[in-house]
């Protein structure tokens, strides 16, 4: 019989390997980034309803529940949107750039003093992506990137609110970020409609259960058997990964600057998440 340590590193190894998927599915689906987020969400969402009542997870909705949803679903809309505007290794690293933002926005709302450790990693990740922008300049890639950074910083508030709440508090908040997510998709969709083959449903609901529901589970259930440190450094899995499927079967390659930089941010926010994760233990 496995130890519970091991159970839960891999459930960590599967959850970061389909959470890299994400660019690849976006990428193959032929509509637009609104109705991909909204189908993509609803189906995760119903993902996380089973998991919240097999585990009977109290529904709990206040003001800090209701914030952390929005910026839940920012941080789903900004991602597909960037996957459809610029590079997938772009859009994943620029969004693994959250523990940088969550670095900052601690520091100026909570009054959390950084240490040199944290400011290297700050400058290190901001040269890292300053490198995306030298690429994306002669790419057209520049629209893409911000939405990006976006993404990073939206989930950079995600984890900051969602720190401070409980279990239920934090299932409830994703639970209604995604059904938030679903409803402007399918809106926008309304206003912005573009052609959805059944090819392309198949694949929504395939990133709904696949990419985001089934993955979410198995962290909830990884964190509980393994360490942070583990669940941090095994989480790297996922932009790394990433660029890879896309490189593999849609053939897109980022530029070489956007490859150093993707490097440098990897290495500097896992560095840090190693670090901290040991500082704590």
């Amino acid at each position: 019989m496995m130890k519970k340590n091991t159970v839960g590193i891999i459930q960590m190894v599967v959850c970061a390997t389909l959470w890299s998927m994400g660019g690849i599915l976006i990428k193959l689906i032929g509509a637009g980034p609104f109705i991909i987020a909204g189908i993509r969400s609803f189906f995760a969402a119903l993902c996380m309803a089973v998991f919240m009542l097999a585990t009977k997870i109290r529904f709990t909705v206040n003001k800090r529940v209701f914030a952390g949803s929005i910026f839940t679903a920012l941080t789903f809309i900004c991602f597909v949107l960037a996957n459809k505007m610029t590079y997938a290794a772009n859009a994943i690293v620029l969004q693994f750039t959250e523990p940088i933002f969550l670095l900052i926005f601690s520091a100026i709302i909570y009054k959390e003093k950084l240490k040199a450790r944290d400011m290297a990693v700050a400058l290190a990740t901001l040269f890292g992506v300053a490198l995306f922008f030298a690429d994306s300049v002669s790419g057209g890639k520049t629209l893409g990137n911000l939405v990006a950074v976006g993404a990073g910083i939206s989930l950079a508030f995600v984890y900051m609110i969602y720190g401070k709440v409980s279990r239920s508090e934090r299932m409830t908040g994703m639970l209604i970020g995604h059904l938030l997510t679903a409803l402007f998709g399918i809106v926008m969709f309304m206003f912005f409609p573009s052609a959805v083959t059944g090819k392309d449903v198949f694949l929504m609901i395939v990133l709904g259960i696949f990419q985001l529901g089934i993955p979410y589970v198995l962290f909830c259930l990884a964190v509980g058997k393994c360490s942070s440190f583990a669940c941090s450094l095994i989480g790297a899995i996922e932009p790394l990964l990433n660029p890879v499927w896309v490189m593999i079967f849609d053939g897109e390659t980022p530029g070489v600057m956007s490859l150093i930089g993707g490097i440098i941010v990897i290495a500097a926010v896992t560095g840090w998440s190693v670090a901290d994760s040991k500082e704590k233990a």
